[in-house]
C-alpha cells in the first residue's frame, strides 16, 4: 500500500485557471465566491462563516484570526499561503490542494477533508481533533504539536513528512501509511496506531513507547 502523490501544480495547471477572474472586495459569512482568485490578499479577523469557496485559487494569502466555521472548500488551490490563529472548525474541504503554505494555531476539530494534498506545508499547533480525513496526503511537510485525538484517517500516508509531537489518543486509522515519514514524533496515542502501516525501522524504533502504552514490560533476565 504505498501512496502515489502527484507533485504540486503551478496555477496555469489548475483546469479553471483561464476562468478565474480577481477577488475584490471583503469576504463576509455565507458568501458564495466561484472562480475568484485571491491573490496577496490579507485578511484580519475576517467573519466568513459558513462561506463556500468553488474552483477558487489563493497566491501569497494570508488568514490572521478570523472565523470561517462550517466554510466550504471544494476544488481549491493554494499557494505560499499563511494562516494563523483561524476558526477553520467543521469546514468541508474536497479535492483540494495546498503548497507551501504555513498552518498555526488553527481550530480544525470536526472539519471534513477528502482529497487533500498538502505540499511542503508547516504546521503548528493545529486542532484536528475528531475531524475526519480519507484520501489525505501530506508530502514533505512538518507536523509539529498537531492533534489527531478523536480523528478518523482512511487512506491517509505522510511520505517524507516529520512529525513531532502529533498526538494520536482515540484516533481510528483505516489503511493509514506512516512509512515514507522521516520521523515519527508521537506524543500520545500509541495505542491507537492500529490500522497504521510502519516499516521495520519505524518499528523498533516506536517498540518501547508502544510496549508502554499496551503495559507490556520488558525486563532482561
Amino acid at each position: 500500500m504505498k501512496h502515489a502523490v502527484p507533485p504540486p501544480r503551478d496555477l496555469g495547471d489548475l483546469p479553471y485557471a483561464e476562468y478565474l477572474e480577481p477577488f475584490s472586495g471583503a469576504l463576509g459569512p455565507e458568501a458564495v465566491h466561484d472562480t475568484r482568485h485571491f491573490d496577496g490578499d490579507t485578511f484580519e479577523n475576517a467573519d466568513s462563516g459558513s462561506a463556500r469557496f468553488t474552483e477558487c485559487a489563493f497566491s501569497s494569502v494570508a488568514f490572521t484570526g478570523g472565523r470561517l466555521r462550517r466554510a466550504r472548500f471544494n476544488d481549491v488551490w493554494l499557494h505560499a499561503s499563511r494562516l494563523v490563529g483561524t476558526d477553520l472548525a467543521e469546514t468541508d474541504w474536497l479535492d483540494a490542494e495546498v503548497v507551501s503554505g504555513s498552518l498555526a494555531g488553527l481550530e480544525m476539530f470536526g472539519a471534513e477533508l477528502r482529497r487533500v494534498t498538502f505540499h511542503q506545508c508547516k504546521f503548528d499547533s493545529v486542532n484536528f481533533r475528531t475531524a475526519t480525513l480519507r484520501e489525505v496526503s501530506f508530502r514533505d511537510c512538518l507536523l509539529r504539536d498537531v492533534d489527531f485525538g478523536g480523528a478518523a484517517l482512511t487512506d491517509v500516508a505522510f511520505p517524507g513528512t516529520e512529525l513531532d509531537g502529533v498526538r494520536f489518543e482515540k484516533a481510528r486509522l483505516d489503511r493509514t501509511d506512516l512509512r515514507g515519514a522521516v520521523r515519527l514524533g508521537i506524543s500520545a496515542g500509541y495505542d491507537s496506531l492500529r490500522g497504521a502501516v510502519i516499516d521495520d525501522a519505524q518499528l523498533l524504533a516506536i517498540a518501547p513507547m508502544l510496549a508502554q502504552a499496551l503495559g507490556i514490560t520488558v525486563r532482561d533476565r
